[in-house]
């Protein structure tokens, strides 16, 4: 039996667990009023029980469990260090994630959380060891663990930057961890190596906790992740990118022209999670450069995220989440294409898809423009010469003082 079956078996039971979770945490949460009042910087309009990361927590844990119990998959849970690591890992920042979105801690014990949680899962084995540029480098103990630490942070927070509407980092998980585990996958079976089962053993469980919570996430939302989830799923994007990155030796790749076939160019193994990351990532920079040219501290909650712009140039809720969802999909497939088809080929289809995508984005700016200048010209037809001399509060202000002439 092909090993994918077992992987859309685990993913399978993520999705339900999480699913009957979620629903049941809605529930309760409605019930018992267990929601935040909204925040100024929130687009949402009523109170929404934010403790969805639970439910995707405890899917992700008895996905594990049932894993354990697969032969095929044996050999990631032989190494059982790094499985309890990811485990281990992924409570302490469901626990910090929890305890922020019903407290709302301060940015400095969330960044603490986070960094204890990385030094948790770089300590139990789950770290960039080396680094597939121009060659292998084998970096020292301490560099790989600051490595390790800093990585996991920056794509936790980035992720954390984009949960800001209704299905949002739901959606993008499941495009770029779907992506994602093809290369994975596709990886193990081809170079017929079998460390990177524990890779896509998370991507799998990550698209099953994705698919149960998203029906519940999805505009308009019943239930959101709050801090708890996306936290996880950046947890999760991280180490199943570190499981790899940190580990395959393009060089190798390249001495087999079977695999030279597959594999080319040798950079995808480092570009792919940048890809798959293109929008949080992007978000994320901007974030720090803006606050930090403000004199504010990096973590200081604003409005200005790039899902706020989007809706501020006039795209409704729903079609600004599918804008984030076609750029990722354009990215991550677009890079992906390089290990199939020409370079040419893939070249040609990230270009054209993200012209595709910038002119939909930049649609509402040019309508706004095109009913600015209609209305413009329509105007300037109707006046008459005398009229014309005055704009409309010029007239306004005329009339009342003729009114108060005549009274």
């Amino acid at each position: 039996m092909p090993r994918i079956v077992f992987y859309l078996l685990v993913s399978g039971v993520a999705a339900v667990v999480t699913y009957a979770l979620a629903v049941l945490i809605w529930k309760l949460s409605t019930r018992y009023r267990l929601y935040p009042k909204i925040r100024e910087r929130d687009v949402h309009t009523r109170p929404t029980p934010r403790l969805g990361g639970v439910a995707m927590f405890l899917g992700m844990v008895v996905a594990f469990a049932a894993a354990s119990q697969i032969p095929m998959l044996s050999l990631v849970f032989a190494e059982p260090g790094k499985v309890f690591g990811l485990l281990g890992a992924a409570l302490i920042i469901v626990l910090i994630g929890v305890a922020d979105d019903i407290w709302d801690l301060d940015w400095m014990t969330k960044l603490a959380g986070q960094i204890i949680a990385a030094g948790f899962l770089a300590w139990q084995g789950v770290q960039i060891s080396t680094l597939p540029i121009a060659g292998v480098t084998i970096v020292s103990p301490y560099i790989s663990l600051a490595i390790t630490v800093l990585a996991v942070v920056l794509v936790m927070n980035a992720i954390n930057f984009i949960d800001g509407l209704d299905g949002l980092v739901t959606g993008v998980a499941l495009i770029a961890n779907g992506v994602f585990f093809v290369y994975t996958y596709l990886l193990q079976s081809r170079a017929q190596t079998e460390y990177f089962n524990l890779a896509s053993l998370i991507t799998a469980v990550l698209i099953g906790a994705c698919v149960g919570f998203l029906p519940l996430n999805f505009h308009p939302a019943k239930l959101f992740m709050g801090d708890a989830g996306a936290l996880l799923v950046g947890l999760l994007m991280a180490a199943s990118a570190i499981a790899v990155t940190g580990q395959v030796d393009p060089g190798v790749l390249g001495q087999n022209d079977k695999l030279t076939a597959y594999f080319l160019p040798a950079f995808i193994p480092i570009l792919l999670p940048f890809a798959v990351l293109v929008v949080p990532l992007l978000d994320f920079g901007l974030a720090i450069v803006r606050r930090l040219r403000a004199g504010k501290s990096p973590f200081t909650a604003d409005r200005k995220h790039l899902h706020h712009r989007l809706l501020d140039m006039g795209h409704s809720h729903l079609h600004a989440v599918l804008i984030f969802y076609g750029w990722t999909l354009v990215v991550s497939v677009g890079v992906l294409a390089y290990m199939f088809v020409p370079f040419t080929v893939a070249t040609l289809f990230i270009v054209v898809g993200l012209i595709a995508c910038a002119i939909v984005t930049l649609a509402p700016l040019s309508r706004s423009k095109a009913l600015e200048a209609a209305a413009q010209s329509t105007a300037a037809d109707e006046e008459t010469p005398e009229v014309a001399r005055f704009d409309g509060l010029d007239a306004a202000s005329e009339d009342n003082d003729n009114s108060r002439e005549t009274a």
